[in-house]
């Protein structure tokens, strides 16, 4: 090598402003941060975990048998909040939207040392907005988060996704892949994946948190998906909306427990279809949502199995493309996300291969969905509110696209 290459000697010879590039590039190259001197296309820094922080949180099957569900009573925090959010706005640093419809991040709230009323209006604004996001939570281990799911209502206990090895934390969902997991997403449509979590449960979820321990870096993959099912009612012509109001649709777990036992799992407890309305009316918002969940409706009860196949595509459809009803959040390490699984579906995302992901999550069961007719829509309220046009649903009317 000349010795010059190395940066030990420059030639005489060599122009001056040779010399003036060589030593700035020099320069510039030593006090570039990492991520713009090693940047390469597509490709993120891998984590090493030899030592790893969290071995007692990572996945566990046990083979143990719980009993059916039984009703258990309901009271939504929600109805505690104050309308402005003010107890728990006290603390926040910043808070804005991510779109009109879903999604609001919040910084400067500790959501380990949450008072009673911040959790009160924590309930209501994730009613609100679907789903809350929260910033390095370093105080919320998994004691603290466990306590403050159940201050919103019993938590739930899946019965076949997998526990942390810790014993006694079976209430928690454990999500995890590693740099040798298999990439299963040839085994599902991308419309499938968008799903409410156990729906089929005679009182599915309510208010839900996922904590991530270990993800991607920045730009590494492994997001997460929204879609607002407030705005997924608002998409439907008014026909549809009051031709959905009328039917029900059947939500099963036997595909999710014939999964788990043919990949050798345990089974926890028997897998339930259950019946719900297609369009539920929430407790809190008074707002109408359609409770369709592409994961798990198998069939729209009491019309034709073509008629039910079809409305079952179209609304997967709505769901997984209307743009303005998504919100999509990319993880940092200690990042949390808090849903309403009564007002949104979400779905993750592959290819963040060969990076680990590791999160934990905490839910509690809500109501048992009903419909009120009495309901409002999200958008009927913010038109009036705001003084908004109201939003043109008729397709035959003249377009001009030119994008």
């Amino acid at each position: 090598m000349a010795p010059y290459l190395d940066g030990t000697s420059l030639p005489q010879a060599l122009p001056a402003n040779e010399v003036k590039s060589l030593l700035l590039s020099k320069s510039v190259s030593s006090t570039q941060p990492s991520s713009v001197r090693d940047y390469e296309p597509g490709r993120t820094q891998f984590e090493d975990h030899t030592s790893y922080e969290y071995e007692d949180l990572r996945p566990n099957f046990p083979d143990i048998h719980w009993d059916e569900l039984k009703d258990i009573p309901y009271s939504d925090k929600g109805l505690l909040g104050h309308p402005k959010f003010e107890n728990l706005l006290a603390d926040a640093t910043d808070i804005f939207d991510y779109t009109p419809k879903i999604g609001t991040e919040i910084h400067g709230v500790n959501l380990g040392k949450l008072t009673d009323a911040q959790k009160n209006d924590l309930a209501r604004l994730i009613a609100t907005r679907g789903v809350v996001f929260f910033r390095d939570q370093k105080d919320l281990d998994i004691n603290t988060h466990r306590e403050l799911g159940s201050y919103f209502g019993t938590l739930h206990k899946h019965a076949t996704t997998s526990t942390p090895r810790q014993e006694g934390l079976e209430d928690v969902h454990v999500i995890y892949a590693d740099e040798k997991s298999k990439d299963m997403r040839a085994t599902f449509t991308p419309t499938f994946l968008w799903h409410s979590d156990v729906t089929y449960e005679v009182q599915p979820l309510s208010y839900t948190s996922l904590k991530v321990l270990t993800g991607p870096p920045r730009g590494g993959g492994g997001d997460t998906l929204w879609s607002s099912q407030y705005a997924a009612y608002d998409a439907l012509s008014p026909a549809m909306q009051k031709y959905l109001e009328s039917l029900t649709a059947l939500h099963s777990a036997v595909m999710q427990a014939e999964g788990s036992r043919a990949m050798g799992r345990p089974v926890r407890r028997e897998p339930v279809t259950t019946e719900h309305p297609l369009v539920r009316t929430h407790p809190v918002t008074g707002w109408k949502a359609l409770f369709y969940n592409p994961g798990f409706v198998t069939k729209i009860v009491g019309i034709p199995k073509t008629e039910s196949d079809y409305i079952c595509r179209y609304l997967a459809e709505v769901v997984a493309t209307t743009q303005e009803a998504h919100a999509r959040f990319s993880w940092n390490k200690g990042d949390v996300a808090f849903w309403d699984n009564r007002a949104c579906n979400h779905t993750a995302t592959y290819g963040f291969a060969p990076h680990r992901r590791h999160a934990v999550r905490v839910a509690c069961q809500g109501e048992r969905p009903v419909f009120d007719p009495a309901g409002r829509s999200q958008e009927e309220e913010f038109n009036e509110k705001w003084g908004l046009p109201p939003v043109n649903k008729d397709g035959a009317s003249q377009s001009n696209y030119n994008d």
